[in-house]
């Protein structure tokens, strides 16, 4: 292996150790359950727009380390050896199109329909593009209230998906999803009260 790939490498899991060491010396590590669909997109989402976020990167497909960048580098190949466009207007990107150590993305919910995410590919690389622009502090921008009918989907407003892509760590502490879903939990573990509950109610609607 070349020196310099082994030297980025020790510098990865250094920064890794400190980055893990601060979490737990400031009590910021904690385990979230993600108990719908809506609550592991912006879960997803969060940590793919990291790097733009913390303005480290411009875009979703620099920033390097993502599952967003893989998917976007995985699917580059496949569309530039399609001359003639036949795959283009497809809603789910076909396995060969899908980085084989992430979580796939399947499509809508239907009947037998494989294991993996239940979103098109495309609406997800969609959303996060318009949630990049948006969520950068030194750019002007917004989510269009059109932008992906993935957002129709689950039912979060543009507003309540940016506020997700800003401060889901901070606003979520134990159980994430519709607040019906974080009672049962909270019930069924003998829980009285859930920190966050409240945001739920507001931001994913049941």
């Amino acid at each position: 292996m070349p020196r310099a790939a082994c030297k980025r490498i020790v510098g990865l899991l250094a920064l890794l150790h400190n980055w893990t060491q601060l979490q737990y010396t400031t009590g910021q590590a904690s385990i979230r359950g993600l108990l719908d669909d809506s609550a592991v997109l912006a879960c997803l989402a969060y940590v793919d727009l990291n790097p733009v976020r913390a303005a480290i990167a411009e875009t979703p497909e620099d920033s390097d380390y993502t599952s967003v960048q893989r998917r976007i580098r995985t699917l580059q190949p496949a569309s530039e050896s399609s001359a003639d466009g036949e795959n283009a207007e497809q809603d789910i990107a076909p396995a060969s199109t899908q980085p084989p150590e992430l979580y796939p993305f399947v499509g809508g919910v239907r009947e037998g329909m494989p294991e993996g995410l239940p979103f098109h590919l495309a609406d997800y690389l969609d959303l996060v593009n318009g949630t990049g622009r948006a969520v950068r502090a030194d750019k002007r921008g917004a989510i269009a209230d059109d932008l992906p009918p993935i957002l129709e989907r689950i039912g979060i407003t543009p507003a309540a998906w940016l506020q997700l892509a800003k401060d889901f760590e901070t606003r979520f502490c134990s159980w994430i999803g519709q607040a019906e879903r974080v009672e049962r939990v909270c019930e069924r573990e003998g829980q009285r009260w859930a920190r966050g509950i409240r945001a739920c109610r507001r931001l994913f609607p049941s």
